[in-house]
Formats: structure tokens, sequence, C-alpha cells
């Protein structure tokens, strides 16, 4: 029993031991400053005030910075190993590493392209190529992108940034045009206030017509705003614009308000 007591004593006494423990107390420190630190920044990216995007790739950046920082201490305060020598053969090498990883720097380039200038950030509907679709995040490698039918797409950075890119209008914006007769035949109250009030009262209408349509399919988050667009020789056309909650209910949210529309103006 003495002499394992004797040894566990030598065994914490020695300098392996101090410096692995201490190796130890600076990875835990390590990893526990970088999810604090990509937590808040988080925090920070989500405010509407914040000039760059929530995305992946500036979080990645920030969670690496503070790992070499943590593992240069290790290195050099623990075992004595000379960092500086160690980012120098780094930087030597580093010609050859990168010749063989051109696509994957190409790709860490053009997502810090795209993002630092916020020309790509998450729920922008963009157009590149042959693929088009609503942004859900930006990595150090590829842009993810949910099309129309609701499959994930992955496109590289680096072709992001070289290709014509288009941003469209919101996926779950709704646009109806519509027509209002010159001789109506619809609801009564509707002719009585046109004739009254103008286009307001008729326009206020549509607005609640669209807007109880729409909800039916999914909730309305932004509008209905109509706008007049000109006196036709059928009518004054015009058209109602809202955004719903759920992309994938446009067209039904469309159908919706024009079925209704016919109704009340037919």
């Amino acid at each position: 029993m003495q002499d394992i007591i004797t040894v566990v004593k030598n065994l914490l006494e020695s300098s392996l031991f101090r410096s692995v423990f201490w190796a130890c107390v600076i990875f835990i420190a390590t990893l526990v400053a970088s999810r604090l630190a990509v937590r808040a920044l988080r925090h920070v990216l989500r405010r509407d005030e914040s000039p760059l995007p929530t995305v992946s790739i500036i979080a990645n950046i920030v969670r690496a910075i503070i790992w070499i920082i943590g593992v240069s201490i290790i290195l050099d305060s623990c075992f004595g190993i000379n960092t500086s020598s160690v980012i120098a053969a780094l930087g030597v090498g580093g010609i050859a590493v990168s010749l063989g990883f051109q696509d994957t720097l190409a790709n860490l380039i053009g997502g810090l392209q795209v993002t630092l200038m916020g020309i790509v950030k998450p729920g922008d509907n963009i157009e590149v190529g042959s693929e088009s679709g609503v942004v859900q995040d930006v990595t150090w490698r590829h842009t993810t992108i949910q099309d129309s039918m609701g499959q994930t797409v992955i496109v590289p950075n680096s072709i992001i940034s070289t290709t014509a890119l288009v941003h469209l209008l919101p996926a779950n914006r709704v646009t109806v045009p519509f027509t209002i007769p010159r001789t109506s035949t619809g609801d009564d109250a509707a002719k009585r206030d046109a004739q009254l009030t103008g286009t307001d009262a008729l326009s206020q209408r549509i607005i609640d017509c669209a807007r109880e349509a729409a909800s039916s399919v999914s909730p309305v988050v932004s509008g209905p705003t109509v706008y007049f667009a000109e006196i036709a020789e059928l009518g004054i056309r015009g058209k109602v614009i809202l955004q719903v909650k759920d992309a994938a209910q446009v067209s039904a949210a469309a159908d919706a308000i024009v079925r209704a529309l016919a109704t009340m103006l037919g």
C-alpha cells in the first residue's frame, strides 16, 4: 500500500503530470470560451442593426481563431514547443498544401466575400445558374438553399462568387392581378362605397377579402396592399400583394384570393 502511495505521489509531483493537467485545464477553458463566444456572436448577429448576417461561416472563423490561440498556449506553456517555429514550418509547407486545396480555398474566400459584403444572407430568395431557392445557411465551403419543392440544394461558394446572381422576389410573396369592371354587377355595398368615396373604400374591401382568403390557407405575415395600375377599356386594373407564412402555400393562397375576388367583383 505504501508503495502505491509513493508511486502516486511521485506521479503527481512529476513535471509531465503538471503539464498534462494544465493542458487539460486550458483545453476545457478554450472549449468553454469558444462556445460562449459563438453563442454571443450569434446573439449579436441576430439583431436588426447588425451589418452581418447570421451564417455559420462567421461563427466557424471565430471558433477556429479561439482554438488556434488555445492550442498555441498549450504547446508553448505546457510542453515547451515554440509555436513560432511551427507556424513558420506550416508557412513553408502551406504553398504545397494550398495547391492541393485550391477548390477549398476558393470556396472559403467566396463564402467570406458574399457574407462580409452582404451579397447573400439567410432568407434571401436567389437564383444561381439553373438553381433557385431560399438561402438557409452559408458555411465555409458551400451555401445551402431550399428550392420550391422543399429540396435542399448545395451550391459551392466559389460558384456564387463567380456566377451571375439574381435576387428574386420573396418566396412567400403572393401577387394577384385584378380588374374592376366598369359595369360591375357585384355587391351593391361595394358599388355604393366606390361611388361615395372613390376607390378607397373598394380598395379596403379588396384588402379584407384577400386577407380572409389567404388566411384560410396560411397565416398572412405582411400586407395585403392594393395598387391600382391603370384605367383600361374593360375597367380599372390593379393588383393585391401580400406575404404568407408558408412559402409552399403561395399557389394555394393565390387561388383562394382569385376565387374570393371573382365573387366580390364579378
